[in-house]
């Protein structure tokens, strides 16, 4: 099959968009299928992977307007050729002669908007994921009012997903929701993004705890995520600093707190964990990447996470495969992914209810062993880029087919 991708939010930015089309992309083409995606340009960032190359031409860059907004970057594409001048109609033109099979869109909007318009003109098929819980992100619009900016993000991405021919959902609560949101399009698939196990292979554990001081009788609590609001960080924050503070005027000192991430509201955590007394015992290690991302993964004992705004997350799926027991808010999305009291436990959003949570597994190795297990067995079957690409090819086979069928 030939697919061609539209997003807006694309490498070098390292969250959940990039890397669930990553990881289908790849899999997709070791599969043998050819895969172009269209994102917007990222001022100073060269892509690097072998199908960006100018002699392939499988990647393609709108103008975009580099935008940022709390410290993170959003370039916003400009894909109409009125606007986006010479670039935008290279790609226009490019768009004309290109054979495709199915058109695959990230977003309900800009690049999304772009990817409809070709998928009509092309007579092609139009698959559209919901990524997003729209109504956590309305911050991101800065000069409208929460409210009107939800409802509206809302609205355009149901209007959106009623015109394509199917939408997949990460997890199937994120069905649910959509529905109950007013979405009647029947033709609701859940597929959750995978992840690559060879990326995550042959973890160096000791070299991170090593650099970080963490003893092998310590137990290491892990965060890794965008230190935003949508994220409920700040209630974290609070909740470890309450069980980092017990654990060190109990002179136990068997608790230490890795942060990897980066955001707004780093600083306030920072205040929130030197206001507790506790800086000693948290590590914070920025954006990671590469061989880093895995071997931080396998020095962590515990996966602490608190965002209600997650479709899949993830970072879920890595914790998992890598695995972590996981503590969480029983939320959206993140109910889909841990089975409470079997690969973690799932709390209501109370500081001392989580609190207790995480010293439970703090102080039993045998119950952090065994929804390691667990956790490590369910994220292989389930949760794997090859099994969840697999999935995907069968549904864009079926699309294909029933539109032809009703071209006939």
């Amino acid at each position: 099959m030939r697919i061609a991708i539209f997003t807006n939010n694309y490498l070098p930015n390292p969250y959940g968009v990039s890397g669930s089309i990553e990881s289908f992309r790849k899999e997709l083409e070791r599969m043998g299928h050819t895969v172009y995606v269209f994102a917007p340009n990222f001022k100073g960032y060269v892509d690097e992977n072998e199908n960006a190359c100018p002699s392939e031409r499988r990647v393609f860059r709108y103008p975009a307007i580099d935008f940022k907004f709390k410290d993170i970057r959003f370039p916003i594409a400009i894909p109409y050729s009125c606007l986006g001048g010479r670039q935008a109609y290279r790609i226009s033109r490019l768009l004309k002669k290109l054979e495709l099979d199915i058109i695959h869109c990230q977003h309900p909007n800009l690049l999304g908007w772009a990817g409809a318009k070709w998928s009509k003109k092309k007579k092609v098929p139009l698959i559209f994921t919901w990524h997003t819980l729209y109504n956590h992100y309305a911050h991101f619009a800065p000069l409208l009012p929460e409210k009107f900016a939800a409802n509206w993000a809302i609205k355009n991405a149901r209007n959106f997903a009623n015109a394509a021919n199917c939408i997949i959902v990460p997890t199937p609560s994120v069905k649910e929701m959509i529905l109950r949101w007013g979405v009647s399009n029947k033709n609701i698939v859940s597929i959750p993004s995978g992840v690559n196990g060879s990326e995550f292979e042959n973890a160096d554990k000791e070299s991170v705890r090593k650099e970080l001081e963490i003893a092998e009788d310590e137990v290491a609590l892990l965060l890794v995520s965008r230190i935003t609001d949508e994220k409920n960080v700040i209630f974290l924050a609070n909740v470890i600093a309450r069980v980092l503070s017990e654990d060190k005027e109990s002179n136990l000192n068997k608790i230490k707190f890795i942060l990897a991430g980066d955001g707004n509201k780093l600083s306030e955590i920072k205040k929130i964990f030197s206001h507790a007394g506790v800086d000693e015992k948290v590590s914070y290690l920025g954006l990671i990447a590469g061989e880093r991302r895995k071997n931080v993964y396998a020095a962590g004992d515990i996966f602490v996470y608190a965002s209600k705004s997650e479709t899949q997350g993830m970072i879920i799926s890595e914790a998992m495969y890598m695995g972590l027991p996981v503590v969480a808010l029983s939320a959206t999305g993140v109910n889909d992914m841990i089975t409470n009291q079997v690969t973690g436990l799932l709390v209501k959003e109370n500081e001392q209810e989580f609190a207790m949570a995480i010293r439970r597994l703090v102080n039993d190795e045998k119950l952090r062993k065994k929804f390691s297990e667990n956790a490590g067995k369910i994220s292989r079957q389930w949760y794997t880029s090859a099994v969840c690409t697999q999935r995907l090819i069968s549904l864009y086979e079926k699309t294909i087919l029933e539109s032809k069928e009703r071209k006939n």
